[in-house]
């Protein structure tokens, strides 16, 4: 599969996270966040174990508790605190710098160069986002400013580590992604328990959107999301993110009958543009290409290839 591809690919985990919003508050119970967290991630990473039929290993029972716990299980109640402490505009625009957190840990700790386009493109993504979302009654709220950085620097540091440690050797994504949303799951659970209290009364329209919720914008998403970070850089993957307040636009004003003014329009651009910008791949090193002779240039090998002609070339040696 090629980069276009896997991009696209991964680019729908963030539009299906644009939609929660709209089942939020169209199908499920009211000021239920934290329930809605747990209800996203537990049931769905409990399928997906099943499906695959793979627990973990190992060092692998600390690290799924930690990726699920930076990605889902700290991530939900602090992003959930912040909505409730601020506009919805000023919590997505803290969401949006999100990409500004991968782009250091990236370079920290995978050695991602981190491209003055890349920081660009994340600049203004988050710029974009903010002409969309943000409202002149805005205001700010200590608390929910903090509950908003530490969420989005929580699933940046998640992000980053789940390409670091990628995945055990003969395991497939559906497997990591079902121990994170479990994990993750568990967390929250007794947060929401000792927040909220008993779990609500559920009708028909409710169990329609958490069936959505787990299925599709959460166990499919995740699955996505986490398969693209194995396959694509990080700072890549996390550039797409600004397209999940994008889609909430896009929805209210389509299902919900919301005005989009010229302003905000022109920060939808924006915003989709610098995320296109983003996964544009970087000039070639032409320096460093001419280096090289054309005679020394040799076909690309695989690791074992490699063990095996320097074996024969031994043995040849010895005869």
């Amino acid at each position: 599969m090629n980069r276009v591809t896997t991009t696209i690919l991964t680019a729908l985990a963030p539009v299906s996270w644009g939609s929660t919003y709209f089942v939020a508050s169209e199908l499920l119970p009211p000021d239920r966040p934290l329930f809605t967290g747990a209800m996203r991630a537990l049931p769905a990473g409990l399928l997906l174990v099943a499906l695959s039929r793979v627990l973990p290993k190992g060092a692998w029972w600390w690290k799924s508790a930690v990726l699920g716990t930076l990605n889902i299980g700290a991530f939900f109640p602090l992003l959930f605190l912040s909505a409730y402490r601020l506009p919805g505009g000023v919590a997505a625009v803290l969401g949006s710098a999100g990409p500004l957190f991968v782009v250091g840990l990236a370079a920290l700790l995978l050695g991602e160069r981190a491209r003055l386009r890349t920081i660009l493109a994340a600049v203004v993504a988050a710029f974009g986002v903010s002409m969309v979302v943000l409202t002149a009654e805005a205001k700010l709220d200590l608390v929910g400013v903090i509950a908003g950085v530490v969420s989005s620097a929580s699933m940046g540091a998640g992000t980053v580590m789940t390409k670091r440690w990628g995945r055990p050797e003969g395991v497939g994504p559906l497997a990591v992604t079902g121990w994170q949303l479990t994990a993750g799951g568990l967390v929250i659970i007794p947060i929401a328990a000792l927040v909220e209290g008993a779990p609500p009364a559920l009708d028909g329209k409710a169990f329609l959107g958490y069936g959505y919720m787990m299925l599709i914008n959460t166990g499919a998403a995740y699955f996505l999301w986490f398969r693209g970070i194995g396959q694509l850089t990080a700072t890549s993957v996390t550039l797409l993110g600004p397209l999940s307040p994008l889609t909430a636009a896009v929805i209210g004003w389509a299902a919900l009958g919301q005005a989009l003014s010229p302003v905000q329009l022109v920060g939808m651009a924006l915003a989709f543009g610098a995320t296109v910008f983003g996964q544009l791949p970087g000039r070639p090193a032409r320096a460093a290409k001419a280096e090289v002779p054309p005679a020394q240039e040799t076909p690309f090998s695989s690791p074992e290839e490699t063990d095996r002609n320097v074996s024969m070339d031994l043995g040849k040696a010895k005869v």
